[in-house]
């Protein structure tokens, strides 16, 4: 999924009923729009901020798609204490319509300082236009403590830094009912076995017209077909590997090749099963209709027993309901082909710079930091990838254990392929193939194949 806030209008990675507990180390901040003032009340300890220097009277402007007003104003309380101690004011525009205003504003001279960018494929444009700056000495060096390089990776061209992850989510989830669970005794899955074997047994145990063992939706408007999509991107990891994933995004190898087909096929094994989809809704043509978060709220109804979606599915579920190992609903890691395999199938967003003028420079370097990251996160709502982060000082039960597997070092991550792809791709023939696959009027063969058919010549 390109961008969550564009294709589903979510709060990222977190529930639109927690509230933000602000406890950054002490600033009070203004949280009004427009972000800046110097918030922080003076409480701040500016120790931890002395490395940045000292810039009074500077302003330094971001741009990006957080315009919700709570993540936004979590956004800007995450730097009022550097705002008090450094002297910069930070001057925060969020807007649904990044994707297209960053470009009227660059090639209109009139760019902001920095930008947090939403896809790697928009990133990767900006920088072969020659509007991204490559990042900093000091901001390389303070990226690579906190870091991996499957994160670093996507934001790194031609082996420069231009990017920094400063959030994401995981997408490699499956959603349940522990009650319901606890009542059937059925246990987590650790393999993709065992997750089949579970399957057929909620399906042997309960399954009717109306109850089935999955439920899952593709409808998102203009952007219908992107869950589909993160559906088989997640399975080219399990039945592929992260090797073959990367050269499929790439186009090393065609997006019909023989590895991709085995994986729409084992997604179809689920997403086409009338048997094993789609509880509380329809036969398995109705998942082209069904808006993707709607097909979850089944799982709450005891229509179904699994849905696949990231964690900022919590976003979606209605206000009061109790997301926790023992809740209402809760999350599992989508397993692979064994237990010690735990490929992510993750997204974020990327801070680039547009000059190198010290202060902005001072700014992208505390937010590539381990301490912007655990400050944010303690803020409420949402994660980051950053390993400084404590995942206690998460806001959830279901954003912690989001942590805890981007800090699990047995995990590769693997960035949503849609946003790596070209946009007429990811965001055009792959999400059309798909719909067409799910409901019926193309094979996997024919869908596969219009995809690569489509693929840019240049």
């Amino acid at each position: 999924m390109t961008s969550m806030r564009r294709r589903a209008g979510a709060v990222l990675a977190g529930s639109a009923a927690v509230a933000l507990t602000l406890t950054a180390c002490g600033g009070s901040g203004d949280l009004g729009g427009g972000g800046g003032g110097g918030g922080g009340g003076g409480d701040a300890d500016c120790a931890d901020y002395e490395q940045y220097g000292q810039f009074e009277g500077a302003t330094v402007t971001i741009s990006s798609t957080i315009s919700d007003p709570a993540e936004s104003d979590g956004l800007e309380e995450s730097w009022a204490d550097f705002e008090a101690c450094t002297g910069i004011t930070i001057q925060h525009n969020g807007t649904n319509e990044f994707e297209s205003q960053i470009y009227v504003q660059v090639e209109g001279g009139n760019a902001p300082n920095l930008a947090i960018v939403p896809q790697p494929g928009l990133l990767a444009r900006l920088v072969a236009d020659g509007h991204v700056q490559a990042a900093s000495d000091d901001v390389v060096a303070t990226a690579e403590e906190g870091l991996t390089e499957d994160w670093l990776q996507y934001g790194t061209i031609d082996g420069t830094l231009y990017g920094v992850p400063i959030l994401g989510s995981v997408k490699s989830f499956v959603w349940y009912s522990p009650a319901a669970f606890n009542e059937g005794g059925y246990e987590i899955p650790t393999t993709w076995d065992e997750l089949m074997t579970l399957t057929d047994q909620i399906a042997a145990d309960h399954g009717s017209d109306t109850v089935k063992p999955w439920c899952f939706g593709i409808e998102s408007g203009g952007a219908t077909g992107w869950p589909a999509t993160d559906f088989v991107e997640d399975m080219v990891l399990r039945t592929a590997g992260p090797d073959v994933y990367d050269q499929w995004v790439d186009h090393e190898i065609p997006f019909n090749d023989p590895q991709i087909v085995e994986a729409l096929d084992a997604a179809g094994e689920i997403l086409q099963d009338p048997d094993r989809v789609n509880g509380g809704i329809g036969d398995p043509r109705s998942i082209a209709t069904t808006a993707w978060a709607d097909a979850g709220l089944q799982v709450l109804e005891d229509n179904c027993y699994l849905f696949r979606a990231a964690s900022f599915f919590e976003a979606q579920l209605p206000e009061g309901t109790d997301v926790a190992p023992d809740g209402d609903i809760y999350a599992f890691y989508l397993p692979a082909q064994t237990a010690d395999d735990q490929p992510l199938l993750v997204a974020g967003d990327y801070l680039a710079a547009f000059d190198e003028d010290e202060a902005t420079i001072a700014v992208q370097n505390f937010m590539s930091s381990g301490l912007w990251a655990d400050t944010r996160v303690s803020l409420g709502g949402v994660t980051s990838p950053n390993q400084g982060v404590d995942p206690a000082n998460a806001s959830s039960d279901m954003l912690r254990q989001t942590l805890e597997l981007m800090q699990d070092p047995d995990a590769v991550a693997r960035f949503d392929g849609s946003d790596l792809m070209p946009s007429s791709v990811g965001a055009g023939s792959f999400w059309t193939a798909m719909t067409n696959w799910v409901d019926g009027t193309q094979s996997t063969d024919e869908a596969l194949t219009a995809v690569e058919n489509s693929w840019p010549s240049d």
